[in-house]
């Protein structure tokens, strides 16, 4: 598996991704809900999806706050791992919108 380039990572965030963004070696994205038990639920049902997937994000809450960053450790970049995690995490934050 190997880091994406910039530009890869750019073409994919614009064709796929609404309000992910690429910082540093990262791309990003901050999600709001209602209250912090919407919060606490999204984090837990995307904790289970990185446990299959054995793809941890980096990430904080705060009440009702959750910001994602993802990358892919093990090459110190973004791989389509990371856009297959940011999929995922989009698709189940359907539920709160």
């Amino acid at each position: 598996m190997r880091a994406l380039s910039n530009d890869e990572v750019a073409g994919y965030l614009a064709l796929d991704l609404k309000n992910w963004t690429l910082k540093g070696t990262a791309i990003q994205k901050d999600f709001k809900f209602k209250t912090f038990v919407e919060a606490f639920s999204f984090m837990t049902a995307i904790a289970l999806e990185v446990e299959k997937m054995d793809h941890h994000p980096d990430w904080s809450n705060s009440y009702n706050k959750v910001k994602i960053a993802l990358s892919t450790h093990s090459v110190k970049g973004i791989t389509h791992k990371d856009f297959d995690l940011a999929h995922k995490i989009d698709d189940n934050y359907k539920k709160y919108e």
